[in-house]
């Protein structure tokens, strides 16, 4: 039974992350230049920052 569920309910973990990382993307991308400078991302980074692989927390704090 483990087996059917994870066979099951992987694909669909990895779809529902990705609708959701691709909503993010939507959304951030709606935001003007003065919003995402707020948030501390450039229009650049936003999809690396919907996958992960950048976090505005992470970066140095530019003046």
């Amino acid at each position: 039974m483990s087996a059917i569920f994870s066979r099951t309910y992987r694909p669909l973990e990895r779809l529902l992350r990705h609708l959701a990382r691709r909503g993010a993307i939507s959304t951030l991308r709606e935001l003007d230049d003065d919003a995402l400078k707020d948030i501390g991302l450039a229009r650049s980074e936003i999809e690396a920052a919907a996958f992960g692989r950048i976090t505005a927390y992470g970066r140095a704090r530019k003046s």
